[in-house]
């Protein structure tokens, strides 16, 4: 499959809302931390403009050759010095967020995208040599897929209840 990848327009919101949506809603599925969809991801993306904007970010998103759009990347970086880690460890490019369509997936669009945002990221910030992601510990489809693109865990947060959940 070929694919262009280009920067967000305007044009691309309404998408990229349903995008969102359909993402949190299969996170929602999987743990009882997250809340519906509707309307949380309009309120997480006026959020997501805002740090993307602040902190020399991007949405790139990825269309086969008809313009049909087939995922998005977004990125940005992070920069939050702490005594106890290296500077290189404690800047460095963020990805917030990365959606593929269904019949897009398994044709090395996650792959690209992520190596489009890495690249932007290093454009406007040459120093950077770290690229992170999250992704929840259940979501295993989500962990294959960003250590086969060369992710490797870095931190692991556990949980535990200290009470039952209401």
């Amino acid at each position: 499959m070929s694919f262009v990848i280009r920067p967000y327009t305007p044009a691309d919101h309404d998408w990229v809302l349903q995008c969102e949506v359909d993402l949190q809603e299969h996170e929602r599925a999987i743990h009882d931390t997250r809340l519906p969809g509707l309307p949380h991801s309009r309120d997480y993306l006026a959020v997501l403009w805002d740090q993307l904007a602040e902190n020399q970010g991007i949405m790139l998103i990825a269309e086969n050759a008809e313009g049909e759009r087939l995922g998005l990347v977004a990125g940005h970086i992070e920069d939050a010095p702490w005594p106890m880690e290296t500077p290189d460890s404690t800047r460095y490019g963020y990805v917030s967020d990365i959606f593929i369509r269904p019949e897009a997936r398994g044709t090395g669009l996650a792959q690209a995208l992520l190596d489009a945002i890495a690249a932007h990221l290093h454009r406007v910030n040459p120093t950077l040599i770290r690229l992170r992601i999250n992704a929840l510990a259940v979501n295993r489809i989500a962990c294959r897929a960003y250590e086969k693109a060369g992710f490797t865990p870095y931190e692991v947060m556990y949980e535990r209840l200290i009470r039952p959940a209401n």
